[in-house]
């Protein structure tokens, strides 16, 4: 895989704050495809600062169908999904090209300075479930072929987060193969989650995500967030 095999697909919402130093990580050479409900000067930054292969799309649709949407816009034969607020390591597009033959990927995702410690657990939990043929994806960092994303109906618009986790349990029902890719590695600046509670925001993904992998929550909770965003 080259870089120009991928586009990047990036729901925002908001992310003045976020977005330049997002953009300072992306090559030049990599397709982006935003879709953005931004009221803040998000869009006007983007256009201002990558207006070379970079795609913008106004919409008000949340974060699940967004990531559709771009995911439909795309024509490279990789689809990269991730957020404003990480920044990618300084070698990861040049690691692409050891993966030529899966069907998808995740990588992780991890703080320089602040809850690097939790990250780094988090990470860990991510490795373990792994060797159990349990994908723990992120959409921070989760590399799918477009062919199979669009086979698999893409990312579920019923979900207003955990999302990702979703796709890529789903995706290894069908057998597809879910690799877990260590060397490619996303930084976290954006902390605020944790800031209001780290305990809370733990206990919020591993019961929300336990009841989606088991298949026992009920379709009328599939559809909140549970306080996610708020």
């Amino acid at each position: 895989m080259n870089v120009e095999d991928v586009t990047v697909v990036l729901p925002t919402r908001n992310e003045a704050d976020n977005i330049l130093p997002f953009l300072a990580s992306l090559p030049s050479e990599a397709a982006l495809i935003v879709v953005d409900a931004s009221s803040d000067a998000t869009p006007h930054l983007i256009e201002a600062n990558r207006p070379a292969r970079t795609t913008l799309i106004r919409s008000q649709a949340h974060i699940a169908e967004a990531r559709n949407i771009g995911a439909r816009a795309a024509r490279t034969p990789w689809l990269l999904f991730t957020d404003a607020d990480v920044s990618f390591a300084p070698d990861y597009f040049a690691h692409l090209h050891w993966y030529n033959h899966q069907a998808a990927l995740y990588g992780p995702k991890l703080a320089r300075e602040e809850f690097a410690t939790y990250y780094r657990w988090f990470v860990r939990g991510q490795k373990l479930l792994a060797t159990l043929n349990i994908p723990a994806a992120s959409g921070s960092n989760l590399l799918v072929r477009r062919g199979v994303f669009l086979a698999a109906g893409g990312f579920d618009p019923a979900l207003r987060c955990n999302e990702d986790s979703e796709l890529g349990w789903r995706l290894a029902r069908r057998n597809v193969r879910v690799e877990f890719a260590p060397d490619l590695v996303v930084y976290e600046r954006d902390h605020r989650r944790l800031r209001r509670g780290a305990t809370r925001k733990t206990l919020h993904s591993l019961v929300r995500c336990t009841l989606l992998y088991t298949g026992l929550l009920p379709d009328r909770l599939r559809r909140g967030d549970w306080g996610y965003w708020s």
